[in-house]
């Protein structure tokens, strides 16, 4: 008889991941055949050392149906633009990922299919929405598994929803809660979002407020709530926002009208019932011994084999 677990849910922002996986793993590491399968690899041993210490029973792999949503980029067209694969002229826009990387994503979903572990997306969202709708939604605590700071908006104590912050690395990451995103940041995690806005974010193509850093996104934000608050504040001869503030709001206004639904994960989108139950025995054995032969994967498969059997225990 398997005993029974406290239930848990771990969502991967599964990108963040093997992106990690590709870059931190030498790509000397390849398949029979010569085909670098780092990230491959990589994905998988740091999906055995999170399910291990963390013993989820039931995980996501979030996945990036669509990396730069077309309403996002309607919204503010410098949108993750720099990412965009150069000299391409037409849609859908393509991002720049590495040959080598590129062509491992299809092998990371064949091998996460044959082991029974769900991959979640859904068409024009990208996998902080689908993190964002399975977090909010679920009944069970959450551990969020990202190198993304935009995440942080999602950490909820009072709901046991939590960041496991990857930036340094898997085996160095960082529970990210309440307490972690004011002592690290000086706003509350329902902030951040409008914190990020403000203070702009030049990976995801957001200039920000000319002038406005982390402090001063901080204080206005402290003072003025949020960012509904600190627009109606800036229109508001009598207010008490400083001039300077002021000026620097009114000079961005168009920028702040759009860029927190930008910021923002969308939260309530339709995913269906993805069973997300985790497997503890690889759903298509024979299928995942078939990949494994193929790809040189044997180590890595066989490690969250037996992670996964260890959930038993």
């Amino acid at each position: 008889m398997v005993p029974t677990q406290t239930p848990r849910l771990m969502l991967l922002d599964t990108a963040s991941l093997y992106f990690r996986a590709y870059f931190g793993v030498p790509d000397s590491i390849t398949a029979p055949d010569g085909t670098p399968v780092n990230a491959v690899r990589g994905l998988l041993d740091f999906i055995s050392r999170l399910v291990g210490e963390y013993r989820p029973t039931h995980l996501a792999c979030c996945w990036d149906n669509d990396w730069r949503p077309a309403w996002r980029v309607e919204l503010l067209p410098t949108y993750k633009a720099h990412r965009v694969v150069a000299e391409r002229a037409t849609a859908p826009d393509v991002e720049e990922v590495p040959d080598p990387l590129e062509a491992q994503v299809p092998v990371i979903l064949d091998v996460l299919e044959a082991f029974g572990i769900a991959v979640v997306g859904a068409d024009g969202y990208e996998a902080d929405d689908v993190i964002g709708t399975l977090a909010t939604s679920s009944t069970m605590p959450v551990d969020v598994v990202t190198g993304d700071r935009d995440l942080f908006q999602l950490v909820d104590d009072a709901r046991e929803v939590r960041v496991l912050y990857v930036a340094r690395g898997v085996g160095k990451h960082e529970r990210v809660t309440e307490e972690v995103v004011r002592q690290k940041y000086g706003v509350e995690a329902r902030q951040y979002a409008d914190f990020a806005t403000l203070r702009g974010d030049p990976s995801d193509g957001l200039p920000g407020v000319p002038g406005v850093g982390e402090k001063t996104a901080a204080s206005l934000l402290a003072k003025w709530g949020d960012m509904a608050g600190l627009l109606a504040a800036a229109e508001d001869p009598s207010s008490e926002l400083a001039p300077g503030p002021r000026r620097k709001v009114k000079d961005a206004w168009d920028y702040l009208a759009v860029a927190p639904t930008v910021v923002k994960v969308a939260c309530d989108i339709d995913l269906g019932a993805p069973d997300l139950a985790l497997p503890l025995t690889p759903d298509d054995p024979d299928r995942l011994v078939e990949l494994c032969r193929r790809w040189g994967l044997d180590s890595p498969a066989g490690r969250l084999v037996e992670t996964l059997t260890a959930l038993r225990s």
